[in-house]
């Protein structure tokens, strides 16, 4: 009897944590972030992290998590590009202009592109196997251990993001690239930057 109510409390708290990751995952950072872009690139982990969450949590068992396969789906064929293009096309060749030669930053921005590319293989993989949920309602092993590994290496890939590259974007860039930066990240989204700026200055 305990062990079936520690069972029932485990179980319990793995949807609760579900839920809870399930939110984090479908929150945009409030457009107003864009003025701080490295923030919101932040926040942007904070969701990635959550994904990361999430694959792990389909991949152990596919029937209970249909909001999560919809949410994870969305975000990956959307917000995930979104990110990727914020740090290949303009964080990155930010950084590597105001970098100094002893940040030795070179190496760890290609390799961070390199598992860009790579994810983007993957991901067009995890889409298709979770297109198919519906159709087959189970998954194969090697589909569960792909989203195991992909949450694996994202976690890594974000923790270099987290403790090398944005710690040192803040130092190096300047008051005129994060303006740049944030404009750019603004307009892959369809929002005015300037009227932001504008409306923040106003408040």
């Amino acid at each position: 009897m305990v062990r079936l109510c520690n069972r029932r409390q485990a179980v319990s708290g793995q949807d609760e944590a579900g839920q809870r990751a399930l939110a984090t995952l479908v929150t945009l950072p409030p457009a107003e972030q864009l003025v701080s872009p490295l923030d919101y690139v932040l926040a942007e982990h904070i969701r990635q992290r959550a994904l990361c969450w999430l694959l792990d949590y389909i991949a152990s068992d596919e029937a209970r998590t249909q909001n999560c396969v919809i949410a994870v789906t969305r975000f990956l064929r959307n917000d995930l590009n979104l990110h990727v293009a914020d740090e290949e096309e303009d964080l990155f060749p930010l950084l590597r202009r105001r970098a100094e030669p002893d940040d030795r930053i070179d190496d760890v921005l290609r390799q961070l592109s390199r598992e860009h590319t790579a994810s983007a293989c993957d991901t067009t993989t995890i889409l298709a196997g979770l297109s198919r949920i519906d159709a087959e309602g189970c998954f194969s092993e090697t589909f569960r251990a792909l989203l195991h590994s992909f949450a694996a290496v994202e976690w890594r890939h974000l923790t270099v993001e987290n403790a090398i590259v944005l710690p040192l974007a803040r130092v190096r860039l300047t008051t005129d690239d994060l303006n740049v930066l944030g404009h750019r990240m603004a307009i892959r989204r369809s929002i005015d930057f300037t009227e932001l700026r504008h409306a923040i200055r106003s408040a």
